[in-house]
């Protein structure tokens, strides 16, 4: 009795773990990380699927604007999933889980009916950039924050199926876009995806409890981050990263059509290859970083996609591309998974990963926010292919830099150390 009571104290004083052990398996544990997946399948999925509507959009179907323009709305409901999951963190704290879910699957599914009714630029960057952007935020927090309650040992494994969702779900939705929007329109097209996100997302709503409430909600901001410089130096690496990563989800369905390399069929299935890869990429890494760190798994995958966006400079054909979208779905997914695992591994003081998890996301999506419009400007209406690919791929490998400069910093040169 009087060790049980000893160890209390120190028990409460860790939020992520609580007052007793994560169950680390467990019908109850593993039908969180289904509900993980789901939330996924909604949030990330949705904006991995923003490629297709960049090359409809670029058609004039709907409406007319350069393609800088057009990614503001890809990028702007990136930037608020990120942002708003930042400031979403203390609401969570709190116990408000299940407000959280309602409200964030009513924005998702609102902004994609409303989608549907859009005629205007301005009313498509309400609806499908702030509006969807806005519920996937509230939905961020519950994916990365509940399951480290749930699992210890095997937290990676389990993170990285909850990931995997968001593959899952830019595969479904780009095919449902692409076959329906021929027979019933685009309106009726988008409203489908509206219901099947619906459908999906009453899962999570149904089964997701929040196991630990901390004693105290987190603060919105840990100054002593800032001071951090391991920690500032993954965020200022990521954020570099982030503009890679939308530079390639972004314009690699556009470049098939516009270069004539694909059909205007197969461009359309260029981003469901390249997520059904990615669904590996975000699952094998992070299980393989249960035993080897994610420090040691990251770097070199965000250098490999910096290779394979300075390789579309020099395709010139369906296969070429099909081949880059298949191996840059991999690396990609791989830089996605990681991250969180990264900002783990960096914070001594686990009490304060929600924060800096919020933190870190929200500064990262800064990247986000240049990296769509800012290589939509250098492709500008002279169809500037080989700046927009130098530009994405230098900018992967200079956070691939970083990151190996960080990994060496804190852990050393040593190759077989877990880092």
């Amino acid at each position: 009795m009087t060790a049980l009571c000893e160890a209390s104290p120190e028990r409460l004083s860790k939020p992520p773990t609580g007052p007793s052990p994560p169950p680390d398996g467990g019908l109850v544990a593993w039908l969180h990380v289904a509900g993980g997946f789901m939330l996924f399948f909604n949030t990330w999925g949705l904006l991995n699927t923003f490629g297709v509507f960049q090359t409809y959009y670029e058609s004039g179907s709907l409406f007319r604007r350069s393609s800088s323009d057009i990614s503001w709305i890809g990028s702007v409901q990136a930037t608020m999933l990120l942002l708003v999951g930042f400031v979403t963190g203390p609401i969570y704290d709190r116990g408000y889980l299940r407000a959280l879910l309602v409200t964030g699957s009513f924005g998702i599914v609102f902004g994609t009916m409303m989608l549907s009714l859009c005629k205007e630029y301005w009313q498509v960057l309400l609806a499908q950039g702030f509006c969807v952007g806005i519920g996937a935020g509230c939905l961020f927090v519950p994916c990365v924050s509940l399951l480290p309650t749930y699992f210890s040992s095997k937290l990676g494994a389990a993170l990285g199926l909850a990931v995997s969702g968001s593959s899952l779900g830019g595969i479904i939705y780009p095919i449902v876009l692409n076959r329906l929007i021929e027979p019933i329109g685009f309106a009726w097209s988008v409203r489908v995806i509206g219901f099947i996100a619906l459908g999906t997302l009453l899962l999570p709503i149904t089964v997701m409890k929040q196991r630990i409430k901390p004693p105290k909600p987190r603060d919105l901001i840990d100054w002593s981050a800032f001071t951090d410089i391991p920690y500032m130096t993954l965020v200022i690496g990521g954020l570099i990263a982030f503009m890679s990563l939308f530079t390639l989800f972004f314009y690699i369905s556009y470049v098939g059509t516009a270069r004539n390399l694909t059909s205007n069929e197969m461009a359309f299935y260029l981003v469901p290859i390249l997520n059904a890869a990615s669904c590996f990429g975000r699952t094998i890494p992070n299980a393989m970083a249960d035993k080897l760190g994610p420090f040691n798994l990251i770097t070199p995958c965000c250098a490999m996609v910096g290779i394979l966006i300075l390789c579309l400079i020099t395709v010139s054909s369906e296969a070429g591309l099909i081949v880059i979208a298949v191996f840059s779905g991999f690396f990609t997914g791989a830089l996605i998974g990681l991250p969180p695992l990264c900002f783990v591994a960096l914070t001594e003081d686990k009490s304060k990963i929600g924060t800096r998890l919020g933190m870190g996301f929200g500064m990262m999506s800064f990247g986000v926010l240049a990296g769509g419009p800012g290589s939509g400007d250098i492709l500008g209406g002279d169809m500037n292919w080989n700046g927009l690919w130098v530009f994405g791929g230098v900018s992967a490998l200079v956070a691939a830099g970083i990151l190996l400069a960080l990994r060496i910093a804190k852990f050393g040169f040593a190759l077989r150390v877990k880092a």
